[in-house]
């Protein structure tokens, strides 16, 4: 079931049998993706359909028809409790820490990242023109801005009174969680003993005093009791609790001869003549917060530099004639006068980034449970402010068992600090965090993984991290999916044939429907239904989302 509370999913099914322009190869009508608009969703729906290989971009949802697409996109997950820093990683951290703390690094692009962020598979996919040029602006509105709310009074008729709790993110399936259990890297080894070679005659150490100690993790030591007393990390403009700084504070801790986390060099104290100050801001994007509504200007204005220096998009390219940015159960007044001033700026961002808007992430209120993470799950903005000033906003996803990655902008004049791997490492840092409110939340989410699209291949980079099979819908390591798809670019990734798809549809009759006002399973849809069957369409659906959200979301049917 849904978060107790919200309303529930609300999709327009659309198909997929006409192809679009490929980002990646540029084939112009190669790529082929199932879709619906999602009027509503929650998180717990997003969470279900992406680990079933679906993707958002703003409203619209999308699922590569992975057999016939030209570039087939494998939804990725990174295992962020067991993940390891590679060196290059560790080398865009160090960069970032030395400019914080002495200023002096070399402005030169990094050639460990692509130009691009990490995740450009929102980028390049040019869902902008499918909906031009296959979807009617009815089929992308098809609930005229009263209809949320004749719908809301049918489910008060119909007995099935729900608050417009409208929650409308990714959600994804319970059991990816199984993992969870896994140990954290850096935990010392409780069965690793330290064997000591004994001392020359008349150099051995006084068993009186106290072991010696090396001066650099003494400086640790300091550093770390120091970081203690003053980190402070903003979630929606509050400090941390005790117990997230105890928890971070655990984590940056380097034990003797184990590799350095994330956490060791983004939550380290810095000297006191620091150069620069680096502040990282996680503030709601839908429903928006004050400080989303206060520095959605800034954090335009960033964007707009982003697209035109990185992307090279004229000024005047994007337009505005798809925008919605206000949501549609949303009365105050005051709220949507001020919130269509910025309509104008952000519906540039949304035309040029996959017709999509920071906080088009689904028009929904907050979305708290008993035990998830303490700011909610939901749409959010991770800002990266320097000095004073935003250079960096990464969207995110905040789902019951993950953190997903939407995209990422930034300002091209720090392109030189590798913001996009900078950025991802963060992101996973984040996952950790929220790990300890929320035990569920374990995973981090980038997207999809193309093998077949060299440049698209570093998000492989993450390890361990995982694929997830187009046919069964099981998790495979991807170390056993990369000679699979060195051999063909689509495959199944589960070696297992005896193995099928366990949340398949299995009874058709249970899925829900919303027909005029009035929800009801298709069973009796079916035989209410005038003129054409439309059972085919109805069954690729149910087929695609699988049993539990099709019973659960509601299919809209004029």
């Amino acid at each position: 079931m849904a978060a107790a509370g919200s309303s529930p999913s609300i999709v327009e099914y659309f198909g997929g049998e006409d192809g679009y322009r490929c980002g990646y190869c540029k084939n112009e009508s190669g790529n082929l993706s199932h879709g619906m608009w999602a009027h509503s969703m929650t998180v717990q729906d997003y969470q279900d359909l992406i680990d079933r290989g679906w993707r958002r971009s703003g409203k619209y949802v999308y699922k590569p028809i992975m057999n016939q697409t030209c570039c087939p996109q494998y939804t990725i997950r990174c295992q962020a409790l067991r993940f390891q820093s590679s060196k290059s990683h560790k080398k865009v951290l160090k960069k970032m820490l030395k400019f914080i703390s002495k200023g002096d690094v070399s402005k030169v692009a990094s050639e460990e990242e692509p130009m691009d962020s990490h995740i450009e598979d929102v980028v390049t996919c040019d869902f902008a023109y499918k909906s031009e040029s296959h979807v009617s602006q009815s089929e992308l509105t098809p609930l005229s801005v009263d209809h949320p709310e004749r719908v809301e009074n049918e489910d008060k008729d119909t007995g099935e009174t729900k608050e417009v709790n409208e929650q409308k993110v990714e959600s994804g399936s319970p059991q990816i969680c199984a993992d969870k259990d896994t140990p954290v890297p850096g935990e010392p080894s409780h069965s690793a003993k330290t064997v000591h070679a004994p001392p020359k005659p008349g150099k051995g150490a006084d068993l009186s005093k106290p072991p010696c100690r090396k001066a650099k993790d003494i400086r640790k030591e300091r550093k770390l009791q120091k970081l203690l007393q003053n980190q402070m990390c903003t979630l929606e403009g509050s400090q941390l609790q005790g117990g997230d700084q105890v928890f971070l504070l655990q984590n940056s801790k380097s034990k003797t001869n184990q590799p350095k986390t994330i956490e060791d060099f983004v939550f380290v104290s810095l000297p006191d003549d620091a150069r620069h100050k680096l502040e990282v801001r996680v503030v709601r994007s839908s429903p928006p917060s004050s400080q989303f509504k206060a520095t959605l200007q800034e954090s335009y204005q960033v964007y707009k530099r982003y697209q035109m220096v990185i992307h090279k998009d004229p000024p005047d390219k994007p337009t505005i004639n798809q925008v919605r940015l206000v949501p549609v159960s949303f009365e105050d007044p005051q709220f949507k006068s001020s919130f269509n001033q910025s309509a104008t700026l952000f519906a540039k961002y949304q035309m040029a980034i996959h017709k999509d808007t920071p906080s088009d992430c689904g028009e929904n209120e907050a979305e708290n449970a008993p035990n998830g993470p303490e700011c909610g799950y939901g749409s959010f903005h991770q800002q990266y402010w320097l000095d004073g000033k935003i250079i960096a906003v990464g969207v995110i996803d905040i789902l019951p068992y993950c953190v997903s990655s939407v995209y990422l902008y930034y300002d091209p004049d720090y392109s030189f600090l590798s913001l996009g791997v900078y950025s991802a490492l963060r992101e996973i840092a984040f996952t950790r965090q929220l790990h300890e409110k929320a035990p569920d939340l374990c995973f981090y989410y980038m997207g999809f993984y193309i093998h077949s699209c060299p440049k698209m291949r570093y998000k492989g980079q993450y390890r361990p991290s995982d694929l997830l099979c187009p046919e069964t819908y099981v998790w495979t390591p991807i170390e056993q999916c990369l000679p699979l798809l060195e051999d063909a670019k689509y495959c199944r990734l589960n070696q297992d044939v005896k193995a099928v798809d366990e949340g398949r549809i299995k009874e058709l009759g249970r899925v829900r429907v919303l027909h005029k006002r009035t929800v009801m399973p298709y069973s009796v849809y079916k035989k209410r239904r005038k003129g054409p069957s439309d059972e085919a369409s109805v069954q690729q659906y149910a087929s695609l989302v699988g049993q539990t959200c099709s019973e659960r979301m509601l299919l809209f049917r004029s």
